[in-house]
């Protein structure tokens, strides 16, 4: 609105007229009557009265309305990735892409991948999977973690692999505080042929308690034993992996 419309106004809501108006300024009627029709503007010190008069700011009195503009700076970019240029075939030798905050999980795609979720033949993550995984949940070949799967060899709290090593294990060959597979070794190893642990369940059973069909108590074994273990294991299981029976052989020992 112009100053000219905002005087009108201003002047009706206080019931003035154009007369009493100049009289508090000092002003003659025509004065006022020319501000209100644009033919003329008052100088600074009568738009400083009048804004006191109407109790506004000059800004106001004239018509300049300002807006204020807050404004927020916000930090989008919270997460960290990088993309190594150099590539075999479309995948990139590095990819490291990682979120932060909550549920702000970013998945990186590379040779070698490291990111909340990562994919690669050599990953790092939370959640990983490839040929050597590493993570809280790792799936690879050769997978570490927490909980930790893969088709060769798996090492974590909870792993299951062809070799599994953990507090519990599962796989061909167990390793763990709980240990189950074909061979088992741990603080209770079950196996379907060899079990070495302090109790151990398998057709031969090696332990401080155990339960199979040949057994040996481990107060029992000693270095003369051990061959006489390997050599019944062999006979046994003609089949076997000689370090897997070396393995058992001195498992009570």
């Amino acid at each position: 609105m112009k100053f000219s419309e905002n005087l009108i106004k201003l002047r009706k809501n206080a019931n003035l007229s154009q007369e009493e108006l100049g009289e508090k300024l000092g002003v003659a009627r025509q004065t006022i009557s020319k501000w209100e029709n644009s033919e003329t503007t008052p100088e600074l010190d009568k738009l400083y009265e009048l804004s006191k008069i109407f109790e506004i700011s000059i800004d106001e009195l004239v018509g300049n309305k300002i807006t204020k503009t807050i404004v927020t700076y916000k930090n989008h970019k919270n997460y960290y990735e990088y993309v190594s240029k150099t590539k075999i075939g479309q995948i990139p030798l590095v990819h490291i892409n990682i979120g932060y905050g909550i549920g702000n999980f970013r998945t990186a795609k590379g040779i070698f991948a490291f990111g909340n979720i990562a994919k690669g033949v050599f990953s790092l993550g939370v959640i990983s999977y490839g040929i050597v995984a590493l993570g809280v949940i790792s799936l690879g070949i050769i997978s570490l973690g927490c909980i930790a799967l893969a088709l060769l060899l798996s090492i974590g709290c909870i792993s299951i692999g062809s070799i599994a090593i953990g507090a519990f294990a599962l796989g061909f060959l167990a390793i763990g505080g709980l240990a189950i597979g074909i061979y088992a070794i741990g603080g209770c190893a079950i196996a379907k042929d060899i079990a070495a642990g302090g109790y151990a369940n398998g057709y031969i059973a090696i332990g401080d308690y155990v339960d199979g069909t040949i057994t040996y108590l481990s107060s029992e074994v000693s270095s003369e034993t051990s061959s006489e273990i390997k050599k019944t294991i062999l006979q046994e299981f003609p089949n076997i992996w000689k370090i897997i029976a070396s393995i058992f052989s001195k498992a009570g020992l």
